[in-house]
């Protein structure tokens, strides 16, 4: 297989380093499930300042995660990791969600030069009915000795 047309290799500790670099204030809650091209799974660790009135998650924890996951999803499918920037990101509550874990599943449906478009469905732990649902782009920022002319 030529490297243009190999899959980038993501791993779970290589994601969980970027993060970690990132500074993100949701990175030391989150693990990965599962990762492979175009599609991730992770899981964040219910923590109680989670919380807003009224005993649900807040909005800003679960679009973290949302974000998270799809910028996982692009990287699994494009390469392109700490560059790739988010474009546009919507959520739709769907459901009240337990004070447990917060699984996401993150899959990209698109990968185009410039812009690469995905989904991402969030259910509360033990739970299969989702309680977000997220649609994004994200513009990779591919290095160019690394650029994939099939992309």
């Amino acid at each position: 297989m030529t490297d243009a047309l190999r899959p980038p290799e993501v791993t779970a500790e290589a994601f969980l380093a970027a993060v970690s670099q990132l500074g993100d204030a949701y990175g030391d809650s989150i693990s990965v499930e599962s990762v492979a091209w175009g599609e991730i799974r992770l899981r964040m660790r219910f923590a109680p300042e989670f919380l807003r009135p009224g005993g649900t998650i807040s909005g800003p924890v679960m679009f973290a995660l949302c974000d998270a996951a799809l910028w996982g999803a692009v990287w699994a499918a494009t390469g392109a990791a700490l560059m790739s920037v988010t474009t546009d990101m919507t959520l739709h509550f769907l459901r009240r969600p337990g004070a447990k874990d917060l699984l996401a599943h993150g899959r990209v449906l698109k990968v185009g030069r410039r812009l690469s478009y995905g989904e991402v469905t969030l259910y509360s732990d033990g739970d299969p009915k989702p309680v977000c649902h997220a649609t994004g782009s994200y513009a990779p920022v591919v290095d160019p000795a690394h650029d994939r002319k099939s992309v």
